[in-house]
């Protein structure tokens, strides 16, 4: 067993390094396996561990990338309080953020029209292709061939894009519009 979770580990190794998993050869050079057989034995117990799933084309897809990290209770974010440090819980941040792996990405935030929304140039936003935007979602829409981040609204029933910044001006499709995408979560690095 213990072999299994070294293997486990590499896998996820080359995740991280690559930001996609192994195909079936490269698994096999990886671990130094001599047939298919031996990756797919080994891709069987990843899926019935739930440390990987499979797409809708057969390919794996990581569940715990990363561990668990503690919640220790709260902070004050007006007067200052006694901190009781507590751990209450742990959290997969993947799991807190994510709904459904395969309907999500991240895309990186180039330029300034959402920063009264706080989203600045160089966040990442995490999106999810869902249903129908409900008015005043973040998406991401194609507007007349060309894509934008911006809140979706409506007016007489027909949908146009409101920036978070007084110097954009709405946008209001002339020709085509489609909504990707719908923004989950902001992140930022400091």
């Amino acid at each position: 067993m213990n072999k299994k979770l070294e293997q486990k580990d590499k896998l996820l190794d080359f995740y991280k390094k690559n930001r996609r998993m192994p195909g079936y050869k490269e698994i096999m050079d990886l671990l130094g396996f001599k047939s298919k057989n031996s990756v797919h034995k080994l891709i069987t117990w990843l899926v019935e561990e739930g440390i990987v799933s499979k797409d809708g084309q057969g390919r794996i897809i990581p569940n715990q990338i990363y561990d668990e990290i503690p919640i220790l209770g709260l902070v004050e974010a007006g007067m200052p309080s006694e901190a009781d440090v507590d751990e209450l819980d742990r959290v997969s941040l993947e799991e807190f953020l994510i709904e459904d792996k395969e309907k999500s990405y991240l895309l990186e935030v180039k330029g300034d029209s959402m920063i009264d929304a706080h989203i600045s140039e160089g966040d990442y936003v995490l999106v999810e292709r869902k249903g129908e935007p409900r008015e005043g979602d973040i998406v991401i829409a194609e507007v007349d061939g060309g894509w934008t981040m911006k809140y979706y609204r409506k007016k007489g029933g027909k949908p146009y894009l409101e920036p978070a910044n007084r110097k954009y001006k709405p946008i209001f499709p002339t020709e085509s519009f489609h909504v990707a995408a719908i923004v989950k979560a902001i992140i930022r690095k400091l």
